[in-house]
C-alpha cells in the first residue's frame, strides 16, 4: 500500500442547513438585463433560461433524490501523500470486476465536469461476451467533487499526475491505463510522461495537438504538407477556430485571475450555473440535458468540499508552474511521449478537433475512431462509443490487447 490507511467507503450526505442555505440564495438572486437578439446563446446563457432553471432550483429539484442515485456509486476516500503538500484526501469511485483478467482503468474528468461523468459508463465495462471488463477507478481531482482543497500554490499538473498516479499504487494497480478528456487528457498526458512504467496506454476523447514539424516528425510533416484535409477535418478546424475566436474566455480569466471569477463562484449559485451551464450547452452535440442532470451536475461543484471557486485554480497552476525548466509544460504534453500507446475518439463538436496527421504527433497512436455526433463530454453523451473503444482497443485482436491485466487490490 503507497502511503496512509486503506481506502474506506464514502457515501454523501450534504447537511440539511447547506441545502436551505442554497435556497436562500437562490431567492435573492438578481438578474442582470437581457440583451435581444435572434441568437441569445450568442451573449450567453439567456436571462428566461437562468430564471427557470433557478427557480426549479430553488422550489423543485430534488438534492436528495439526486444524492441517492450518486450514492449507489462505489465511492470511497482515502489520502495520498503528496510531495511537498503531504497527505490529501481524494475520493473516488471504485468499480472492481470479479473476473481475474479485468483491466485497471483511471478514468480522470475535466472542468466542468466531475467524477459523475463516469457513471454512465460503469455497467458498460463489466465485460462479458468477448468483451474485455475493466477495474475502474474515477477520482475527484483534488480541488473537485469531494476531494481535498489545495490552498498553496504550486500544484501543478505534475502534482495531479502523482496524485492519481499514487492512487493507482495504493489500490494494488501497478500498471494500469486511462482514458480522459478535458483536464483528463492533460493529466493522463502528464502521468505517461511521468510514470511510463505503470501508466500502459490511453485513450483519449480531446485531442490537442499541433502540426507535425520537419525536425521532429518528418514522415508525418511530408504527409501533412501533401495530403489534402478531409471534410471531417476541415469541419474540425473550423469547430477548433470557432472555439479559440468566440468559446475561450472563460480560460484566459481563470489561466489568470482564478481568484477574481472565484468570488462570483463561491457566493451565487446562479452564477456558478450560468458559468457552467454555458459550456453543458455550447460544449455538446444537441444533447437533451435534462433539468435534473443540469442542476445535479451544478451542485455537485456548490456542495463540493473545497467550494466551486477551487476548480478552476488548475488552470492558472497549469499556466504558471513553479520551475518551467523541468515542469509538465502545455507543449511538452502536446508534444510525443514515448512507450505509452495511444487511441482516441474524434468527435465533431468537441472543442478541439484535429487532423489526424496533427494527433499522431503525440505518441505511438494505435487506434482512432471516428464519429458523425458527439462533443466534449464524451463520457456522458457518448458512453457507448467510449467503451466500445475500449474494448476494441483492449479486447482479443486489438492494439493493445494483453497490455496489461490486474488485480482489484484491496
Amino acid at each position: 500500500m503507497a502511503g496512509g490507511a486503506d481506502p474506506e467507503p464514502f457515501k454523501i450526505s450534504v447537511p440539511e442547513e447547506a441545502i436551505e442555505q442554497l435556497k436562500q440564495r437562490l431567492s435573492l438572486t438578481k438578474f442582470p438585463s437581457q440583451l435581444e437578439s435572434a441568437r441569445m446563446w450568442d451573449f450567453g446563457p439567456p436571462v428566461s433560461e437562468l430564471k427557470r432553471l433557478a427557480t426549479y432550483w430553488k422550489d423543485e429539484f430534488d438534492w436528495r433524490k439526486a444524492e441517492a442515485a450518486l450514492n449507489e456509486l462505489p465511492q470511497f476516500k482515502t489520502t495520498i501523500d503528496i510531495a511537498e503538500f503531504g497527505d490529501v484526501e481524494i475520493h473516488f469511485v471504485h468499480q472492481r470486476s470479479s473476473n481475474k483478467d479485468a483491466i485497471p482503468l483511471l478514468f480522470s474528468h475535466g472542468w466542468p465536469g466531475s467524477f459523475i461523468e463516469v457513471s454512465k459508463l460503469l455497467p458498460l465495462l463489466r465485460g462479458g461476451d468477448e468483451r474485455p471488463a475493466f477495474h475502474v477507478v474515477a477520482p475527484s481531482l483534488p480541488n473537485f467533487g469531494f476531494s481535498s482543497g489545495i490552498n498553496r500554490k504550486g500544484f501543478s499538473l505534475d502534482k495531479y499526475a502523482e496524485t492519481l498516479n499514487k492512487l493507482m499504487l495504493k489500490l494494488g494497480y501497478e500498471k494500469y491505463i486511462t482514458q480522459g478528456g478535458d483536464w483528463g487528457f492533460w493529466v493522463t498526458r502528464a502521468i505517461g510522461r511521468q510514470y511510463p512504467q505503470s501508466c500502459m496506454a490511453s485513450h483519449i476523447n480531446m485531442v490537442l495537438a499541433k502540426p507535425p514539424e520537419l525536425a521532429k516528425n518528418p514522415l508525418l510533416a511530408i504527409q501533412h504538407a501533401v495530403l489534402p484535409y478531409s471534410q471531417r477535418e476541415k469541419d474540425g478546424l473550423e469547430r477548433s477556430e470557432w472555439f479559440w475566436k468566440e468559446g475561450y474566455g472563460y480560460n484566459l480569466l481563470q489561466s489568470t485571475k482564478p481568484q477574481t471569477i472565484g468570488f462570483a463562484l463561491a457566493d451565487s449559485p446562479v452564477a456558478l450555473l450560468a458559468w457552467i451551464y454555458e459550456k453543458l450547452h455550447d460544449w455538446t452535440d444537441n444533447y437533451p440535458w435534462t433539468d435534473d442532470e443540469i442542476l445535479t451536475w451544478i451542485s455537485i461543484y456548490w456542495f463540493s468540499t473545497a467550494g466551486p471557486e477551487a476548480s478552476v485554480r488548475i488552470y492558472y497552476e497549469a499556466s504558471h508552474p513553479e520551475s518551467p525548466s523541468t515542469a509538465t509544460t502545455w507543449d511538452r504534453l502536446r508534444s510525443w511521449i514515448p512507450h505509452v500507446k495511444v487511441g482516441m475518439a474524434h468527435f465533431p463538436r468537441e472543442i478541439s478537433v484535429v487532423p489526424k496527421t496533427w494527433a499522431a504527433t503525440l505518441g505511438p497512436v494505435v487506434y482512432h475512431s471516428e464519429h458523425e455526433r458527439g462533443g466534449h463530454f464524451a463520457a456522458w453523451e457518448r458512453p457507448d462509443v467510449i467503451a466500445s473503444d475500449l474494448h476494441k482497443m483492449f479486447g482479443k485482436g486489438g492494439p493493445c490487447y494483453g497490455v496489461v491485466t490486474g488485480r482489484a487490490g484491496y
